[in-house]
């Protein structure tokens, strides 16, 4: 017998034919199992990505700017979990999906948290997929899991106290054309507000050439300025302003409310319409003395009060927003310009600003560029020898990252907006 099946195993193998009917039998088990293990893990894929795209687009979604979520947020005392945004989640995940990978879920869990200023959502899921061939070999199905995260800053809670520089030095035409019209009409580049003599006054005589003045763009961008506010909040109260000037003439100099703190624009907007150049009874009255930044600033940090996170209606940012050619004209004893008797001519004191930022008060400043005068006396003699130093000064004023300079070739309202809507910072979304 044994030598019967010894002959046998010697045929099998001396023939091979027989060896690849023996090795293809042998093989073709695993083979069709490890196909259909690809195909089966390849669909657990596909799925998988589906579910994951759900889970990414309901993250994101959940934080959208107008989405329940960032509205709770922003109403909400304190940090905590959002409830109502862990509903819009879940129901954003469910809604990306056919049903018969709903059918497939185990579980579905959100978490929308905020914490201080940053709202974050975080979905996650298991599911178990069906197999076509792994069933073979007892495996029903595959399970698979994944989680998406989103972040959201939020929008800061911020009062605007716009400071805007209606001295006589903001009566410069806008524009260069407004200047050469100016000065073809008037001998001179400024309109001047003078109420001693009505053939000194030429500011209503600028405004019937329709010659455009600095304070008139000045005030029509800071009209514009309140519809940003409602086109940006989010919700009611979030973004608040108050308007001053530097005085209404030249013999009440000082820190001058047009429109008081308010989340009413509509009432900013009218109260701004009321915001013109000072006016002075004539040139040199008072020795045109009518610029001081550091008795201004030193007025309005009172009035800013105290400062906040942003986080909340009650724990608010405070923004000082400085539009000015930043030239100093004010009684000092000590002057780092040009000084005769006791008017200096010089530079904004960034200190004076120093003492703002000190208290956590952001300074925002839009530079509306001191023009050169080549051809005036004045200007020579007197601001040629400091002039370069005005833009620095200015910036040095201004919170890093919020200066920007305005010349009469740009546009001075363009620069306010740009750096206005910088301010109320518009969200950031990150995943």
């Amino acid at each position: 017998m044994k030598k019967f099946r010894l002959n046998n195993y010697r045929a099998i193998t001396s023939d091979q034919q027989g060896n690849f009917g023996v090795m293809t039998a042998l093989l073709i088990v695993p083979l069709i199992a490890a196909a259909g293990l690809a195909v089966d893990f390849g669909m657990a894929v596909d799925e998988r990505t589906a579910l994951m795209n759900a889970a990414d687009a309901a993250a994101v979604g959940a934080l959208s700017e107008k989405s329940t979520s960032v509205a709770q947020a922003m109403t909400m005392p304190a940090n905590g979990e959002i409830q109502l945004g862990n509903d819009d989640a879940r129901r954003l995940f469910l809604a990306q999906l056919p049903q018969t990978l709903r059918d497939r879920l185990k579980s579905v869990s959100v978490s929308i948290k905020r914490e201080n200023s940053e709202l974050t959502s975080n979905v996650s899921f298991t599911a178990a997929i069906p197999t076509a061939f792994m069933g073979v070999i007892g495996k029903e199905s595959i399970g698979v899991s994944g989680a998406a995260k989103a972040t959201y800053q939020t929008n800061a809670f911020i009062d605007f106290f716009m400071l805007l520089d209606n001295t006589p030095s903001m009566g410069l035409g806008a524009t260069n054309a407004d200047i050469d019209k100016l000065e073809a009409n008037f001998g001179c580049a400024f309109a001047c507000h003078a109420t001693g003599k009505a053939e000194d006054n030429t500011l209503q005589a600028a405004r019937n050439l329709s010659v455009k003045l600095r304070i008139d763009v000045v005030r029509d961008t800071t009209k514009k300025l309140t519809k940003d506010v409602d086109l940006y909040k989010l919700v009611n109260n979030q973004y608040r302003m108050a308007v001053y000037s530097f005085g209404t003439n030249a013999d009440n100099l000082g820190l001058k409310e047009i429109a008081k703190l308010t989340s009413n624009m509509d009432d900013v907007d009218k109260a701004v319409t009321n915001l013109d150049l000072m006016s002075t009874v004539k040139n040199n009255y008072n020795e045109n003395t009518l610029t001081d930044f550091a008795s201004t600033f030193a007025s309005i940090k009172p009035v800013v009060g105290t400062v906040g996170t942003g986080n909340s209606t009650t724990d608010r940012q405070k923004v000082v927003f400085l539009v000015s050619d930043g030239m100093t004209d004010a009684e000092k004893a000590v002057c780092s310009g040009s000084q005769k008797d006791d008017r200096c001519m010089e530079p904004i004191d960034p200190a004076a600003c120093k003492d703002l930022k000190d208290k956590g008060i952001k300074v925002a400043v839009v530079y509306t560029t001191y023009i050169p005068l080549p051809d005036d006396k004045f200007w020579v003699n007197r601001i040629k020898p400091f002039d370069s130093r005005l833009r620095p000064s200015m910036e040095a004023c201004a919170t890093p990252g919020y200066f920007i300079e305005a010349s009469p070739n740009e546009d001075i309202g363009k620069a306010m907006q740009t750096l206005f809507r910088k301010l109320m910072n518009s969200p950031r979304l990150t995943t």
